[in-house]
């Protein structure tokens, strides 16, 4: 049987979130019921909620940095039981039949994985994410948190922390390499943990000094401001990888400079404008502009166990759910050291 919860949603594009309630599908033969306890706040929801990425599916409710307890089981549930601490990411479903798919890159499904919300089910339904009660989804794309991790913390792991973990692990950021951040958010201060974890040499390239003490308490070895031109000039041939979290346009050629001859200039970060790029800065030392979106289900765990293993949790707000507004706004003005986490038990 169908089931109501309460949840929080944009009932249309730029309208502000309010208090609702959303269906959630029957738990079926390989579904689990999580009763929700945190829910992060990540950029790409406010560009969603704002039709920032093109044309939404309102009403929407976002979220998709998951993490709370198994309520229920499908009879044919074999990873997960009742009380198991448990995540849900980005995505919900994909076809599972492709060639990325079969790899455990289904963030890169041919047909194209099923977001936690703003996309439509295998059954033409709309998806709805994490500010909300209680989810259901199948057992295949839920994640186990483990116990070294409080869940509140882990939450914005399930998209900052794969998002910056996948691509340090796909270009070998590890001891001997020069790594640099570009941006001290909620992306970026999960970068500079795991890189720093991983054995690389990091550097954080912010617009200013002013979070240069947290930068370095986060585990940086050099943090420098880039509205300061000699950066650039100092800086120049210095990195083996730079991943971008920042969501406006770059002066890419700028950037491309700092990397040494084989470096790769990583995009995590989505702007909604379109970049200019003269390709003479990559034909100059054979580097590589890539981008990089989330980590398939198994390196999603992967980066969980390793951040538990680490102690590595994000640095966070808690915020009640009557709060999301104001939290976007302050996400916005850059005000939040560095994730808003919202306390489902106020939703």
């Amino acid at each position: 049987m169908t089931t109501n919860v309460s949840a929080y949603a944009a009932p249309a594009a730029n309208a502000p979130l309010e208090r609702t309630t959303v269906p959630r599908r029957p738990v079926g033969e390989h579904d689990v019921l999580i009763e929700i306890k945190y829910a992060g706040i990540c950029h790409s929801d406010i560009h969603q909620a704002r039709d920032g990425w093109g044309e939404g599916i309102f009403p929407m409710v976002p979220g998709h940095e998951i993490a709370g307890i198994v309520t229920e089981v499908g009879a044919g549930v074999s990873t997960y039981a009742v009380g198991d601490r448990v995540g849900v990411g980005c995505f919900v479903d994909s076809c599972r039949e492709c060639e990325y798919c079969r790899q455990g890159l289904e963030q890169y499904c041919v047909k194209g994985s099923t977001g936690t919300y703003n996309a439509l089910d295998k059954n033409g339904e709309p998806t709805y994410g994490g500010y909300s009660t209680h989810i259901v989804v199948d057992e295949n794309y839920v994640l186990r948190i483990p116990d070294g991790l409080s869940l509140d913390v882990a939450a914005p792991l399930l998209c900052a922390g794969i998002t910056l973990y996948s691509p340090l692990a796909h270009w070998n950021a590890g001891p001997g390499k020069n790594v640099a951040i570009v941006g001290l958010g909620g992306l970026g201060h999960m970068g500079v943990k795991i890189a720093h974890a991983l054995g690389a040499e990091v550097t954080v390239l912010s617009q200013s000094l002013k979070k240069q003490e947290d930068g370095l308490k986060l585990g940086a070895d050099h943090y420098y401001a880039t509205s300061d031109p000699e950066t650039f000039e100092k800086l120049a041939g210095t990195f083996d990888l730079i991943l971008s979290t920042v969501s406006a346009p770059l002066d890419f050629g700028a950037y491309l400079s700092l990397l040494k001859t084989d470096g790769a200039l990583v995009n995590v970060g989505a702007p909604e404008e379109p970049i200019a790029l003269n390709l003479f800065s990559l034909i100059g030392g054979r580097k590589t502009l890539a981008g990089s979106m989330i980590g398939g289900i198994a390196e999603t765990q992967e980066m969980l166990d390793f951040c538990a293993a680490h102690g590595l949790g994000a640095e966070i707000e808690v915020i009640r759910a009557d709060q999301i507004n104001e939290a976007y706004e302050r996400v916005l003005a850059s005000d939040v050291r560095y994730r808003f986490v919202i306390d489902a038990s106020t939703i």
